[in-house]
C-alpha cells in the first residue's frame, strides 16, 4: 500500500490525500452502530462510530484482512456539529480500533440515514493481500 502525498501539499490529517495499493478487493457496506443482532446500545456518536468500527474489522476479518488493509472510508452523518464536537471521542476510538492508519477518507452530512437511531454510517473500501479468490 502506498499513501500518495504530491510534493509541496500540506499534510492532512486524520487520513490520506489518496491510496494506492494491489490485492484482493474487499468492499463493506455501510457500517452504523449497532450490534451483530441489529441493537443499538448508545445514542452516542462516538459509541456508535466505536460499533460501526468493530462491525467493519468483523467483516474485514472475514476476507482475510484487517484495518491496515482500508484504503477508503466514506462516512455519513446526520449532524455535522455533533461530528465535529465528538472529533477527540471519535479519535480516540479511532486509534483504539483502527489504529494509525488514515486512508483516503471522506465524511458527507446527509438528511438522515435509513435507520432512525444511527448517528453516523461508514463504508469502506480494503484491499487485502491475495490473488482475488475467495479465502
Amino acid at each position: 500500500m502506498e499513501i500518495l502525498q504530491p510534493p509541496g501539499w500540506a499534510r492532512p490529517r486524520g487520513y490520506s490525500n489518496g491510496v494506492a495499493a494491489s490485492g484482493r478487493l474487499v468492499c463493506v457496506s455501510g457500517m452504523i452502530g449497532w450490534d451483530a443482532e441489529g441493537v443499538f446500545h448508545t445514542d452516542d456518536f462516538a459509541g456508535q462510530v466505536r460499533q460501526a468500527l468493530l462491525n467493519i474489522v468483523a467483516v474485514l476479518k472475514e476476507a482475510g484482512a484487517g484495518p491496515e488493509h482500508i484504503v477508503r472510508m466514506t462516512w455519513y452523518v446526520v449532524d455535522k456539529n455533533e461530528y465535529v464536537a465528538a472529533y477527540k471521542e471519535v479519535g480516540a476510538v479511532y486509534r483504539e480500533i483502527i489504529g494509525a492508519h488514515y486512508p483516503a477518507m471522506t465524511a458527507v452530512q446527509v438528511a438522515a440515514l435509513i435507520e432512525d437511531r444511527a448517528r453516523v454510517e461508514i463504508e469502506v473500501t480494503a484491499v487485502a493481500p491475495g490473488d482475488g479468490r475467495a479465502v
